[in-house]
């Protein structure tokens, strides 16, 4: 290339990530064996500054350890506590086995990589590499689902609705796993294909290669495990805040029929339900946005050339996505009332604040309810 011709020092642009002014580039450290895997649109750019390496790699083990502990409590409190063990719960539980999986099998080997800066294991490595956190990113997602999708029938349909049984639960699960599996393979057997990300630490799904078959998993992969999940999880969170609601309107009418301030005690009249679910509902789609909206980008604007794409930028698709397995068991598992007094009572250097003795006059955010029935599964 033309700017081959220029063998001095690189400029303060390419040092962090553009367009590259000498003869190096990203490729340049990375194995003869992985070179049939990368696309020629990563030769432009020169090496990533080794500082960035340095940063992505202690963010990623940071990650990994705080999900680690944070899932595998969830995980451990869940399973243990016999008030935990409910239908329902498995569903949080199966979200919480997903995220531990996926940082025990992805963050060691960033980590590795990015101390050598480049990917170092081999193309099967990295082909096994993108698979597990395609498999197990996707099992979050729809773990996700499934759990408002849970929420919504006990909130919204009420008695009307079909209770969650141990096999249903079972077999919800399992379809997620099954669903995951399925996009997972894919692209091991022709349909797109698995290949080093721009900062050659990490692999992902081929989003450069410009051709229909490529593009196409891309476009089918996010209405299935995007687009879809992020409608059904809105759809059900603003009927479930919508049914809420109604029942504080309810209860607010029916306190005034009885010349009462309200029916509830002070201390739940400061914060009605209704606040509180809509904050954990809003507080839910905006975390689940903001973790898989990232690599939706970058890879949009790979098939669609919507914008140059450097080493550099794909290094946040990575970083968001890990950081969803850090606050799921934050979300689905300590905001959870009873969770929190099993905790008080197994871990209480863990406990969250609060009195926990008071949880069983909170209600959950899985089952926040517009029935006295549902209050009751909380």
């Amino acid at each position: 290339m033309a700017a081959a011709a220029m063998m001095g020092e690189p400029s303060m642009g390419a040092r962090w990530g553009g367009p590259s002014f000498s003869n190096q580039t990203v490729v340049d450290m990375v194995p003869h064996d992985m070179l049939s895997l990368i696309d020629a649109h990563w030769y432009q750019f020169p090496p990533m500054n080794p500082l960035w390496h340095g940063i992505l790699g202690f963010v990623i083990g940071c990650l990994g350890i705080v999900s680690w502990c944070g899932n595998g409590v969830v995980i451990y409190i869940f399973s243990s506590t016999k008030s935990l063990r409910t239908p329902s719960n498995l569903l949080v539980v199966n979200l919480a086995v997903s995220d531990f999986l996926m940082m025990v099998c992805m963050c060691p080997i960033m980590v590795v990589n990015c101390y050598y800066e480049t990917w170092v294991f081999g193309p099967l490595a990295c082909q096994i590499y993108a698979m597990v956190g395609s498999l197990f990113g996707c099992a979050s997602i729809w773990s996700m689902v499934m759990i408002a999708c849970d929420r919504y029938n006990v909130i919204v349909k009420g008695l009307s609705g079909s209770p969650m049984t141990t096999k249903k639960a079972v077999v919800w699960n399992g379809f997620v796993w099954i669903h995951a599996l399925l996009w997972t393979l894919l692209p091991m057997f022709g349909w797109n294909r698995y290949v080093p990300e721009g900062n050659m630490t990490a692999c992902g799904t081929d989003y450069l290669t410009n051709d229909v078959i490529a593009k196409s998993y891309i476009l089918v992969y996010s209405v299935f495990c995007y687009w879809l999940p992020l409608f059904i999880i809105i759809y059900s969170y603003f009927f479930i805040v919508q049914a809420v609601a109604a029942h504080e309107k309810s209860m607010r009418e029916q306190a005034k029929k009885m010349n009462v301030a309200s029916l509830r005690s002070a201390e739940a009249q400061n914060t009605s339900a209704e606040c509180k679910l809509a904050k954990i509902a809003l507080m839910t789609i905006s975390l689940w946005f903001m973790a898989w909206t990232p690599y939706l980008i970058i890879n949009f604007a790979g098939i669609f050339q919507t914008m140059t794409i450097s080493p550099l930028l794909t290094i946040w698709g990575s970083v968001f996505a890990k950081a969803n397995a850090v606050y799921n068991p934050i979300v689905y598992g300590i905001s959870h009332p009873k969770y929190r007094a099993a905790l008080s009572q197994k871990l209480p250097m863990l406990a969250c604040a609060g009195d926990s003795s008071n949880s069983s006059e909170s209600q959950s955010q899985g089952t926040a309810v517009s029935s006295s029935s549902a209050e009751e599964k909380a």
